[in-house]
């Protein structure tokens, strides 16, 4: 709901908890007013009369209010509107109008030296509490060209507090999504990629708390995280009066976003906000409710059980081995089959055959139909990986077209993993890039695509480009673009984003893709604190997750039963990556029976309200629950039993504490209050050991 004040001058959007209301002085000054629990317009008018801070020599009294900062005038705060035009430095701005669209409001501003129309965007979609905002500039002028420095998406003022805490996620490959928390000071915490993609070591999500006493179910929390897959930013500032306020947007530093030329306009990307007084808990069911029904495709669809073959052959893929793989995956109930890197070009490494999307033919004599064919008629769906914004030196496309990469002049390219990077905003090379994959997707019956990105920007230069910066932004809105026609063109196929693991996942990639792959560490114990710092912002629906081999060869040699890396990858979308052709006929048999119970409970693990008990990097238990209506599923983990003692039975959360809740696998009722105030005694014992439990509602009273 969004309402105007009397004056034409204030406007309160208000959501099922929350309010946002901000102001317009008689001068034009755009002020931020409120954002946290829900309040009326009358409270609204009491804020509004209250006046800034007095004027003083050092101090600028907008700073820590205003709406979203920019460069010029009596300010200090850093800007997050930065314009060139000519001589022109800094903005000024008159008001426009105000326009209310349904769940949409659009505020206009309008600097008549600079020729730029501001147009400040905000959304909240019904039933939701995340706010959505956003903002469009507009070169009205007729002579110069105008230059973006730096354009953020918006900035969030935070009520003035004692102290605060943030939370953010940071890591690197391997050992993405890690919860950190830590008092914020005085002064300027950003973080972000200047890496052309989102980045392994940080997700553009931040959250914080007052006094750092929000819990997982209690305490006020706001968040905000950023709809950008490039390079990114960040920064969580305390100003001098003790104000806090976080701005975010595309673009590292202030080098250049964009020209504009007259009459052209640039759309920031979403940078959304949601304040929850249910603590982090809370924060994430909002954030996760929000992205099922508003951002992420399809996902009212239950992501299949994925196998993928990377792990068991590595590049040396063939036809009669990979059938073999996916008779054996159809044997356990796997329902999708996908065929990973070297199945294409001359890709018996990764020292070639990147740029050259067609079947070795060595391999696949006549192409990946047959293989795609024989997986239906198994019963499954037949995927295949791709990584088209890239390049090896030693392939067709590169001895065709070496200036199509990432390049500066003079200078000999970096390569990381044998590879250049395409440069895609070259129209010709997002075209050519689209009709590769378009017609793979016509060769055979392929259901899905994981496209993969394995490698940093490293020599963003753009030769006979006059502005070579543009290729920053460029490169993803052409990825965007080249995702939106292909999901268009075949409508039933799915797409997932890899990026050696989860080095590109944010809500921009995640509105073109239907999963993303968490990370390239499969071990279990790693995945239980990559999933819970994952779980922060994104839902289970879209959480990738694999059962590989043990001993884990690829980060740790880590040694678990097939129980506990079932029970870990259950969490999201369950996948097998193991090599079957050595699993026993005892592992392929137990395999079996995890994946019919992942089936059983997959709508509440993919679509249910999470509920995150314990974290995962202590030595007792830990747990994620999941409700959906009546049904309630818990996966619960012990990492190391101490002393020989029973662990604590597990108290369960959003239960219905009058109700009876029937073990569909032991058959035993539980009063909903027992189960919440002492708990589910779970038999969990030794190392690295784990259970599922599946609860039914079945009466009230």
């Amino acid at each position: 709901m969004i309402e105007t004040g009397n004056d034409g001058r204030t406007w309160l959007l208000t959501g099922p908890t929350s309010s946002y209301a901000l102001r317009l002085t008689d001068a034009d000054e755009l002020l931020h007013l409120h954002w946290g629990p829900r309040v009326t317009p009358a409270d609204v008018a009491e804020l509004a009369a209250i006046p800034l801070p007095p004027e003083r020599g050092f101090e600028s009294r907008f700073d820590g209010h205003e709406e979203y900062p920019v460069e010029g005038g009596p300010r200090f705060a850093e800007p997050a509107l930065i314009v060139r035009s000519g001589t022109v430095r800094g903005t000024a701005w008159s008001f426009r109008d105000a326009v209310v669209d349904g769940d949409a409001l659009r505020l206009r501003f309008h600097d008549d030296l600079a020729g730029l129309l501001l147009v400040l965007n905000y959304r909240l979609r019904e039933g939701h509490d995340v706010l959505e905002r956003w903002a469009d500039l507009t070169h009205t002028g007729q002579d110069d060209t105008l230059e973006v420095l730096r354009a953020d998406s918006a900035t969030w003022s935070l009520p003035l507090r004692d102290s605060w805490r943030l939370s953010q996620l940071h890591g690197r490959w391997g050992a993405e999504s890690v919860l950190a928390r830590s008092t914020l000071t005085y002064g300027e915490k950003t973080i972000g990629s200047r890496r052309g993609h989102t980045g392994h070591q940080h997700l553009p999500w931040v959250a914080l708390d007052p006094h750092g006493s929000a819990t997982e179910e209690h305490g006020e929390v706001w968040s905000c995280a950023l709809a950008w897959s490039g390079s990114w930013r960040i920064a969580t500032r305390q100003l001098p009066g003790g104000r806090v306020q976080i701005t975010g947007g595309c673009g590292h530093d202030d080098t250049g976003l964009v020209l504009l030329e007259p009459g052209e306009t640039f759309t920031t990307p979403v940078f959304a906000g949601v304040w929850s007084a249910e603590g982090f808990g809370g924060a994430s069911a909002a954030w996760h409710r929000w992205q099922l029904e508003h951002v992420v495709p399809r996902a009212d669809q239950d992501r299949p059980v994925l196998y993928n073959s990377w792990e068991a052959t590595g590049f040396e893929v063939g036809e009669a081995q990979q059938r073999t793989l996916a008779e054996r995956a159809a044997a356990i109930g796997a329902e999708l089959f996908v065929v990973d890197d070297g199945w294409f070009g001359t890709r018996t490494s990764d020292r070639s055959g990147l740029g050259d999307w067609t079947p070795n033919r060595d391999r696949f004599p006549d192409g990946l139909a047959p293989l795609a064919t024989t997986v239906h008629e198994l019963g499954m769906q037949f995927g295949i990986w791709v990584e088209p914004e890239m390049v090896n030196p030693d392939s067709d496309l590169y001895r065709r077209n070496p200036e199509w990469v990432q390049h500066v002049p003079g200078r000999v390219p970096a390569q990381f993993r044998n590879q250049l990077v395409l440069n895609l905003a070259r129209e010709d090379v997002a075209s050519y890039v689209e009709d590769q994959v378009h017609r793979l997707l016509e060769s055979a019956p392929i259901d899905y695509v994981k496209w993969d990105f394995n490698r940093c920007f490293t020599d963003p230069g753009w030769p006979g480009e006059p502005y070579p910066q543009r290729l920053w932004v460029d490169h993803v809105r052409a990825l965007y673009g080249i995702l939106d026609r292909l999901r268009a063109a075949h409508p039933t196929v799915a797409f997932e984003a890899c990026s050696g693991g989860g080095g590109r996942v944010d809500l921009g990639i995640l509105a073109r893709t239907d999963q993303v792959w968490t990370s390239d560490n499969t071990d279990p114990a790693d995945r239980l604190a990559i999933q819970y710092g994952f779980s922060q912002l994104h839902p289970a629906r879209v959480m990738a997750a694999w059962v590989t081999d043990s001993p884990n060869h690829q980060m740790n040699g880590r040694v678990s039963s097939l129980r506990f890396r079932f029970v870990s990858a259950m969490a999201g979308v369950l996948g097998v990556g193991g090599h079957l052709t050595h699993w026993s006929e005892e592992d392929l048999a137990e395999a079996r029976r995890w994946i019919d119970l992942y089936k059983s409970v997959r709508p509440v693990v993919q679509r249910g309200r999470l509920y995150r008990i314990g974290q995962p990097d202590g030595a007792g238990l830990s747990a994620v629950q999941y409700v959906l209506g009546d049904e309630t599923v818990v996966l619960v983990y012990l990492r190391s039993q101490r002393f020989g003692e029973e662990p604590p039975p597990l108290r369960l959360r959003g239960l219905d504490p009058g109700a009876t809740y029937v073990c569909r696998d032991s058959g035993r009722e539980h009063r909903g209050a027992v189960l919440t105030h002492h708990g589910l005694r779970t038999g969990l014992s030794g190392d690295l050991d784990a259970a599922v439990f599946r609860l039914r509602r079945t009466r009230t009273g």
